[in-house]
């Protein structure tokens, strides 16, 4: 069973992915904030994290920085779920390290879908 780690602070979308990745096979880890993130990913060792941009204590860009520089979370898949949509910062967040994007409102109906294509579960 993969693992996911799914850091975000708003509680209703926290409940909303860990009920469709579990229903969808995986096993979640929960964070609600980048630091808590950051110390689970490197204990837990997810197979993906699912990683909000606007958190309380450290924004996603942070937490991105701080994942892809420490050896135990380098190459862990990390995918930005967020609805922060300005102009660029999709590729904003690509070219920062992020493997994917997924805009909120989450649609509940292809999310999985589009989780698995950026994962490579998926073709």
């Amino acid at each position: 069973m993969k693992k996911a780690l799914v850091i975000e602070d708003n509680e209703d979308n926290m409940v909303l992915i860990t009920f469709l990745l579990e229903k969808n096979g995986y096993s979640t880890i929960g964070a609600e904030n980048g630091r808590k993130g950051i110390e689970l990913a490197e204990k837990e060792k997810p197979d993906f994290i699912l990683l909000d941009i606007q958190l309380p204590d450290i924004d996603g860009f942070e937490v991105l920085k701080e994942l892809r520089s420490s050896k135990a979370t380098i190459d862990i898949p990390v995918i930005a779920i967020t609805s922060y949509a300005m102009s660029g910062d999709r590729d904003k967040l690509l070219n920062a390290g992020c493997n994917g994007y997924i805009e909120k409102p989450i649609d509940p109906f292809i999310v999985i879908e589009q989780i698995k294509k950026i994962t490579g579960e998926m073709p």
